[in-house]
């Protein structure tokens, strides 16, 4: 499968690379960001892969090297970070309900199901629609923009006042708005969703609150379609020990929803269907170590792994230092 990497060379200057997953990668020619190549593939009415072998492939790239000395950059950028929006979803796999649950129905007194279970049930009664048919909304949420999001090597900071930083495993879609207002989907990549989950089991009504964080993308940018059965690993190194690690599992098999349903009701308000925009979707999870007592510290460290991906997600977690905010009138 191709994947599309961005690389610092010896310079310092980014290249596109592509990349079958073993061996050397090439730098794709005549483009100089993975936001120029895929523009240019949607100009042309091509795939990305097809536009990768029309403008060809030049030097070698040593991926791996690359990786180890921390040369590889988020998979995609915008030249505006305003114009690239974060957002996902939540509850949208098999499984991922039960620790939401378990958190907010320690919070409500009556014996019936939490909105959270209810909206994990929606999903599985009419998550995944015919082909042409809408199927329930999901749970949807807004993490910020392109300043906020991460590459691999790089520390998640946590805000002064956050109760919590943790780690949330999963995939992500990232999606071009061509010049007619249609998504493009270019491709998928491992994510780290980092969230504050202490906020959001405080009041449910502050989930809004906890997903205002930065967040992790993987190196590599898949290009085609996503496996329906993904599994990988998420750990939590502190020190010289693994504080946490467990599996997770991803693709269609093992969601309540599809992809497409999660896409459409994304894109499907106009404000995220404005021309030049890049978007980035996270799918959701079920695995988090907050929901097995692990309380994170800072210089912790997150890795994230899973096939069809080669290179891992790693990342480091900080704390800001208490910046205060002063209102002033005009």
């Amino acid at each position: 499968m191709l994947r599309i990497l961005q690389i610092a060379d010896d310079a310092g200057a980014i290249k596109v690379v592509a990349w079958a997953g073993e061996g050397a990668g090439h730098v794709v020619n005549g483009v100089s960001s993975t936001y120029e190549l895929a523009t240019q593939a949607i100009a042309a009415g091509r795939s990305l892969a097809a536009q990768v072998d029309t403008l060809g492939r030049g030097a070698e790239v040593d991926v791996e090297t690359a990786a180890r000395e921390g040369r590889i950059g988020l998979p995609i950028s915008h030249p505006d970070p305003a114009h690239f929006v974060v957002a996902g979803t939540g509850l949208t796999h098999l499984g991922s309900a039960d620790g939401r649950d378990k958190m907010h129905k320690a919070a409500q007194a009556e014996d019936k199901p939490t909105d959270s279970m209810r909206m994990f049930l929606l999903g599985v009664e009419g998550g995944k629609p015919k082909p042409g048919q809408v199927g329930a909304q999901p749970e949807w949420f807004f993490k910020g923009n392109g300043s906020q999001l991460k590459s691999t090597g790089a520390e998640l900071v946590s805000p002064s006042f956050a109760l919590d930083g943790g780690e949330e495993p999963e995939l992500a879609g990232i999606y071009l708005i061509g010049p007619d207002g249609n998504p493009h989907r270019v491709g998928f990549c491992l994510a780290n969703e980092f969230s504050d989950h202490v906020t959001e089991k405080g009041n449910y009504l502050w989930l809004a609150h906890s997903k205002l964080r930065e967040a992790a993308l993987g190196p590599e940018l898949l290009v085609g379609d996503l496996p329906d059965h993904v599994e990988g690993t998420s750990r939590i190194r502190r020190g010289n020990d693994v504080i946490f690690e467990k599996p997770f599992l991803s693709g269609e098999a093992n969601m309540s929803h599809t992809i497409a349903n999660l896409e459409y009701h994304n894109f499907k308000y106009d404000i995220f269907r404005e021309p030049g925009d890049l978007h980035v979707h996270f799918f959701g999870t079920a695995t988090l170590s907050v929901s097995h007592g692990i309380k994170t510290e800072a210089g912790d460290v997150f890795e994230i792994d899973a096939a069809p991906f080669k290179l891992p997600l790693v990342n480091t977690l900080a704390v800001a230092a208490e910046r205060p905010v002063t209102i002033k009138k005009l």
